[in-house]
């Protein structure tokens, strides 16, 4: 188990904040995290368990413990004519998952590609994107839990997985379990969703296969999101809002030409990217911090920013859609 004093967390978020943890602690194997959820100085502080911190945003040092998992490794272990499970480590990179399930031919997360991240956030976010959602690939999810120590296994039922959420982001279990594995079911003949963006549009007179979709979601997450390796992000700052049918329709009144995704009979959701740029966001900044010019959904570390310049940047936003649309906007990032 690897334990460090006075850590700097710049690795560790993709906003690119230089900001310090009086402790990280990073395990191996079950073994390793068993051994840390009986140990009273452990409980005795303040802690949080993080993935590459993709979705985090630090507002100042971390005075207690940042956890990480290096559990890793992927293991085929069952299949059938139509489909192949694969058991895979919480550490594990998410797009290089990704990758290696494209390159053997197993389809249900190419549409996911280039999402930054583990596979164990994976699993907490139900990331999202093009169409998809890993929760109709995962059959299980491996966790401890952090108030009796014991392992749990988790269905896809249990995980109660619905639009960028489940069971272990729910405020009342944030924090309480680890994951140490996910169990995805992939099928070995694919079903394409190429309708949502422009993929179908950018595969226009390409042969259509898992690389190929992989390909395009690449070059079009490229062409939309700055890459955290340059510019800081966290990707979408906020869930796309749901409304009611009889508010959607108020606002389609005033503005026609709104976009919008019936959900079901009392909810339609609308994107978030286009409430933020209608209130003229799009390409602004605040301090060191800046609403993408690109994509309005995404605030950056433009200049040095710090995590309270990036917060305050987001409360103005939210304040300023809630005043025109009367929508109220919810950061997908957690605030630490």
């Amino acid at each position: 188990m690897r334990i460090e004093r006075n850590y700097s967390l710049l690795k560790h978020n993709t906003f690119g904040l230089d900001v310090k943890t009086k402790y990280f602690v990073e395990y191996e194997t079950e073994a390793d995290l068993q051994k840390l959820l009986c140990d009273e100085f452990f409980f005795s502080q303040r802690f949080w368990h993080i993935g590459q911190g993709s979705n985090l945003l630090f507002l100042g040092d971390f005075d207690g413990i940042i956890v990480h998992s290096a559990i890793r490794g992927i293991e085929k272990i069952k299949e059938d004519e139509h489909s192949v499970w694969l058991k895979v480590g919480a550490g594990n990179d998410w797009d290089s998952l990704v990758a290696y399930c494209v390159e053997n031919g197993w389809g249900g997360l190419e549409n996911l590609s280039l999402i930054p991240g583990e596979a164990g956030a994976s699993a907490v976010q139900n990331i999202g994107a093009y169409g998809a959602e890993v929760s109709e690939c995962i059959e299980e999810v491996h966790a401890y839990s952090l108030e009796t120590g014991e392992k749990r296994i988790f269905s896809n039922a249990e995980c109660d997985y619905s639009y960028r959420t489940g069971f272990f982001k729910k405020p009342e279990n944030r924090g309480k379990y680890y994951i140490v594995h996910v169990v995805f079911k992939l099928l070995k003949q694919a079903e394409f969703r190429l309708d949502y963006g422009n993929i179908r549009e950018y595969l226009a007179g390409k042969p259509i296969s898992l690389q190929t979709v992989r390909e395009a979601v690449i070059a079009i997450r490229k062409s939309k999101l700055p890459d955290p390796k340059e510019t800081g992000n966290a990707g979408s700052f906020f869930v796309n809002p749901y409304v009611s049918p009889e508010h959607f329709q108020q606002l389609k009144k005033q503005y026609p030409d709104i976009p919008y995704y019936p959900v079901n009979e009392t909810r339609v959701k609308i994107p978030a990217a286009w409430l933020i740029e209608q209130c003229g966001w799009k390409g602004k900044s605040a301090g060191g911090a800046a609403v993408h010019e690109k994509h309005a959904l995404v605030i950056i570390n433009q200049n040095r920013a710090t995590g309270q310049e990036i917060a305050s940047l987001a409360e103005e936003i939210c304040k300023t859609v809630k005043e025109k649309f009367n929508i109220e906007l919810q950061p997908e990032v957690n605030y630490i």
